[in-house]
This record gives C-alpha cells, structure tokens and sequence, in this order.
C-alpha cells in the first residue's frame, strides 16, 4: 500500500472510530444486555458488529449510485455529511442523546445496537464521502483495511465491556467522549470547509 494510500486508510480510521465511539458504545451496550448471561453478551457484541459492518458496506458498494440517481453531488454529500457529523459531534460534547429501550422481542444486535447506534447516519455518510474521493484500487483496499480495523476495536470493546468499564470507571469513558467529540467536531468543520471549496470551483 503506498504511502497516500496509507494516510488515506488512517483518516478513515479515525473518522469512523471516532464516529462509531466504541468507548460510548459500552455503558449502552452494557444496559441493554444486563438481564443477559455472559455468553449471550458475547454473541450479541459480535452480531452488533457484524449488522453494522453489514449496512456500512452495503453504503460503501452502492452508495454512490444511490446519489447519482438522486443527482447529489460531491461538494453537496460533504457539505451535508459535514454538518451531520457537527451535530453527533456535539451530542458527544454535550451528552444530550437519547439511551436506547430494550424491546423484549427484538434482538438488541440488530435495533438499536448494530444500527443505529454503531451503524448510525454519521458513519454512513462518512463512508459515502470516502467512497467518493478514494482513486484507485489502493485507496479502496485502504477504506476497507480501516472499516475492518474499527469493527475488530469495536468488537473487542464490546466483548470486554465489563473490563472496560471497570478499569475506566463512567468519569473515563465520559472524558474519552469528549475527547472523540472534539475530534470529530474538527473533521466535520473539514468537510464543510472542503464542500464550500467544491461549490466555489464548480
């Protein structure tokens, strides 16, 4: 893999780590499973991430023709992806999102925590805009390489949530959040920036 291909890889890495915020995902994850034996939860961790590897590769694969037939453009998908992520980034920084209800007969893995809480609509449209600026097949391998690497971290922190949790403590994992909302604060402010840039060539 060259040397932009690797960049590359990186910042969707940290975009979709920081989006999907495994570290978020445990006390969520960990209510929703509490009446649950331990094997049942680690089924449920890995079918979580195997739902939302599942919908963010679908998006990957045909998102593109989803909005060639809807006529949206490139500058237009970072401009909305760009202020979508602004508003996860500050539900991150403010703690004002709504915790999921577990629903007896629904399988947890799929609703809410395969999507929309890992696979949610800022990782979609995150995937989307890679999609659309990656040239070549490096830059595809290189998307591919860093989707894979976030589900194994996400699998793994909700595989040891409890660890997590315990070594953590709640007041770790809350100033990690703020940590990942800041960061993603800045690449949303990117894409925005990067949109208007698109519009003003065009």
């Amino acid at each position: 893999m060259h040397a932009s291909a690797l960049r590359f890889s990186f910042q969707v890495f940290v975009t979709l780590l920081v989006i999907m915020d495994p570290l978020g995902s445990v006390p969520v994850f960990l209510s929703l499973t509490a009446s649950r034996a331990l094997s049942a939860r680690r089924r449920l961790a890995w079918q979580a991430v195997l739902v939302a590897g599942s919908v963010i590769t679908v998006f990957a694969l045909f998102g593109q023709q989803i909005l060639a037939l809807l006529g949206i453009t490139v500058p237009a998908l970072q401009g909305s992806g760009g202020l979508l992520l602004l508003l996860v980034a500050l539900e991150l920084l403010t703690d004002r999102t709504d915790p999921p209800v577990e629903v007896d007969d629904v399988n947890v893995a799929l609703v809410p925590l395969g999507t929309p809480l890992i696979a949610g609509p800022g990782a979609i449209v995150a995937t989307i805009v890679f999609v659309r600026q990656a040239h070549g097949f490096s830059d595809a391998v290189a998307i591919g390489v860093a989707l894979v690497a976030v589900l194994i971290v996400l699998y793994l922190a909700l595989r040891f949530s409890l660890v997590l949790l315990r070594v953590l403590r709640p007041g770790g994992i809350h100033l990690l959040t703020r940590i990942f909302g800041l960061l993603l604060s800045a690449i949303a402010v990117q894409l925005i920036a990067e949109g208007i840039r698109g519009f003003v060539r065009a």
